[in-house]
C-alpha cells in the first residue's frame, strides 16, 4: 500500500492550485506519512508500519495492540 496510513486510512487528496489570476490547475495533497518501527510487547518483536502523524498519536493514546486490532477490522492491514 503506497501513500496510505495503515492506522487511520488517510490517503492523498486532489485539489486545485489557484493562481493570482484565479486559474486552477490540479494538485495533490499528500498525507504526512512516516515509516516507523513500533515495539509490540505481547510478541516481543518490532513491527514496521507506514503511519501518519495522527496515526502515531492514536497508537500512543490507545496502545499498539488495540490500534492494530482496530486497523485489521477496518481492513487497512491484513496481518501484523
Amino acid at each position: 500500500m503506497s501513500r496510505v496510513c495503515q492506522v487511520t486510512g488517510k490517503k492523498r487528496m486532489i485539489g486545485n492550485n489557484v493562481s493570482h489570476s484565479k486559474r486552477r490547475t490540479k494538485r495533490e495533497f499528500a498525507p504526512n506519512l512516516k515509516v516507523k518501527r513500533f515495539w509490540l510487547e505481547e510478541e516481543n518483536r518490532f513491527i514496521t508500519l507506514k503511519v501518519s502523524c495522527k496515526g502515531m498519536k492514536t497508537i500512543y493514546k490507545n496502545g499498539l495492540a488495540e490500534t492494530l486490532k482496530r486497523s485489521e477490522e477496518k481492513g487497512l492491514i491484513k496481518i501484523y
